[in-house]
C-alpha cells in the first residue's frame, strides 16, 4: 500500500483542505489521473496520482484539512487484496452526515453493505454522497467548490465552458435563478445559548445584531490576514512614491497594439517589463532577507496580483527579464484566468521575487502595497491622469502615473531602493529603452 500525503501546493502552505474527491474507493488510479481537489491558502489545485492502482481508503473526507505530509487516502497495487478494515474505514471518512449518538453502530458487514446500496439524495447534505468519479459533469475545481457550498447538483446544469465544462459563471448563474443554499450554511450563524462567549464579544455583535449578517471568512482571507499581519509586524516597511510621465508610455503602447494586432498589451505588461528590466540592473532589489543570510535571486520572477472572488492571489511571470512585452502580456492573461477558475498550479503561485499590485483599472490614483515575503519588495501602481504639466516652461495638457515602492528595511536601504526606483521611472518614461 502507499499512502497519498498532503502536499505541499504552495510556499506560504501549511495546511489543505480537501475540496472534493474526483476519485472514491474501489476506483483504479492511472498516473495522471486527477485524483483529489485540495484548497490552499491560495487556490483549489488538482492533485495528480503519480503511481498507478487502486484507490482503497479514504482518509481525510471532503471539507476536512490535513497538515502538510499528513496520509489523506491510501493506494494499492491493481489486483492487491484490500485489508478487512477498508470499507468501513472509508466510510466513515466520506460519508456525508454522521450517525446520531444515540443510534447505536452497525456492524463492519452492515456498514459495507451499506455503502452499496443507492445512496438517499438530502438537500441539505455539506458533502456529497459517495460517487464513482466518472458519473460527475466535468467542471472547474472552484465551481465544484462553490456548488457543494449553495447546495447546488452539477448533473442539473450545462457548462458554458470549454468542451461543456462548468465554470464559476455557471454555478453562479444557478445561484441568481434561486437555487436552495443547503441548510448547514444558513444555520452557521447561529450562537447556542449556552455559549460562553462573553455578551460584549465582538465575535457575538454580528449574530445578535439583526442588521449585520455574519459571513464566516474563507480559508483565503484567514491565511492573507494571517500573512499580511505578519509582514507588517517582522519586515519593517518604508515607502518611496514617485511620479511617472506617461505620454511616452501610452503613445508606445498604442504603437506596439497597432503592430500586434489583434494581439493587445496592457499598461501593467508594460510596468511588469520595466520592473524586470530594472531589477536585473539592479540586483540588490531583488533579494530575500532571512535571519542568517540575504538572499540574491539570480533569476527575476514578478509575482502579479490578481483579485479572484476568495481575495487575492500572486501568479508568477518567470525569467520576466527574459520575455518580451507580449510574451509577458500573454503569460499573464492566461494566468490571471486559470486564477479565477482555481486552476493554477503549486509552480505558478511560487518562486516570486518581487510582486507588481495595480489598482489603476479600479480609478485608484496612489497607495501603498504590502510586502509579499519572501520577497523584499512591492510596486503599487495607480491610475493614469489627466494633468497640466510643465514641458519647455509651458504649461500644457500631460499624462502622469503614480507609483510607490514598499520595501523591507532589512533587506535594502533607502538609497539603494531610490536608485531602482529612478531608473524604473526612466524605462517608463523612455519606454523604447525596455525592448532595447
Amino acid at each position: 500500500m502507499t499512502d497519498i500525503l498532503m502536499p505541499r501546493l504552495s510556499d506560504t502552505m501549511e495546511e489543505g483542505v480537501i475540496s472534493s474527491w474526483q476519485k472514491q474507493p474501489g476506483d483504479e488510479v492511472a498516473v495522471g489521473d486527477v485524483i483529489v481537489d485540495i484548497e490552499t491558502d491560495k487556490a483549489v489545485m488538482e492533485y495528480e496520482a503519480y503511481e498507478a492502482g487502486v484507490l482503497e481508503k479514504i482518509l481525510v473526507g471532503e471539507g476536512e484539512s490535513a497538515a502538510i505530509g499528513a496520509p489523506i487516502a491510501v493506494v494499492t497495487p491493481v489486483g492487491a487484496k484490500a485489508p478487512a478494515t477498508t470499507a468501513p474505514v472509508a466510510t466513515s471518512t466520506v460519508a456525508p452526515a454522521p450517525v446520531p449518538a444515540a443510534a447505536p453502530a452497525p456492524p463492519p458487514a452492515a456498514q459495507a453493505t451499506e455503502v452499496k446500496a443507492p445512496a438517499v439524495p438530502s438537500p441539505a447534505a455539506a458533502l456529497p454522497a459517495p460517487r464513482n468519479a466518472t458519473s460527475r459533469p466535468p467542471s472547474s475545481p472552484l465551481a465544484r467548490r462553490l456548488a457543494r457550498d449553495h447546495g447546488i447538483d452539477l448533473a442539473t446544469l450545462n457548462g458554458t465552458g470549454p468542451g461543456g465544462r462548468i465554470i464559476r459563471v455557471d454555478i453562479e448563474a444557478a445561484i441568481r435563478a434561486g437555487a436552495p443554499a443547503p441548510a448547514l450554511a444558513a444555520a452557521a450563524p447561529t450562537v447556542p445559548p449556552t455559549s460562553p462567549t462573553s455578551p460584549t464579544s465582538p465575535a457575538r455583535a454580528p449574530v445578535d445584531d439583526p442588521d449585520v449578517e455574519a459571513v464566516p471568512l474563507n480559508r483565503f482571507r484567514k491565511v492573507a490576514a494571517r500573512r499580511l499581519i505578519e509582514s507588517k509586524r517582522e519586515a519593517p516597511h518604508f515607502y518611496l512614491n514617485r511620479e511617472v510621465d506617461a505620454d511616452a508610455l501610452l503613445d508606445f503602447r498604442a504603437t506596439l497594439n497597432a503592430a500586434l494586432a489583434p494581439s493587445k498589451v496592457s499598461v501593467n505588461d508594460l510596468v511588469v517589463k520595466a520592473v524586470a528590466t530594472a531589477l536585473r540592473e539592479h540586483p540588490a532589489v531583488n533579494v530575500s532577507y532571512t535571519e542568517e543570510n540575504l538572499l540574491f535571486h539570480k533569476r527575476v520572477h514578478i509575482g502579479v496580483a490578481v483579485a479572484v472572488e476568495d481575495g487575492l492571489v500572486v501568479p508568477v511571470v518567470r525569467d520576466a527579464d527574459g520575455k518580451s512585452v507580449s510574451q509577458i502580456g500573454q503569460e499573464t492573461r492566461e494566468l490571471a484566468g486559470r486564477a479565477r477558475e482555481g486552476r493554477l498550479s503549486a509552480r505558478e503561485m511560487s518562486g516570486g521575487t518581487f510582486s507588481v499590485s495595480n489598482l489603476g483599472m479600479f480609478g485608484v490614483g496612489s497607495f501603498a502595497a504590502v510586502i509579499n515575503p519572501p520577497e523584499a519588495a512591492i510596486l503599487a501602481v495607480g491610475a493614469v491622469r489627466d494633468e497640466p504639466v510643465v514641458r519647455d516652461g509651458q504649461v500644457v495638457p500631460g499624462k502622469r502615473m503614480a507609483v510607490t515602492l514598499s520595501v523591507d528595511h532589512r533587506a535594502c536601504d533607502g538609497a539603494t531602493a531610490a536608485r531602482f526606483l529612478a531608473r524604473l521611472a526612466e524605462l517608463l518614461q523612455n519606454p523604447l529603452l525596455i525592448v532595447a
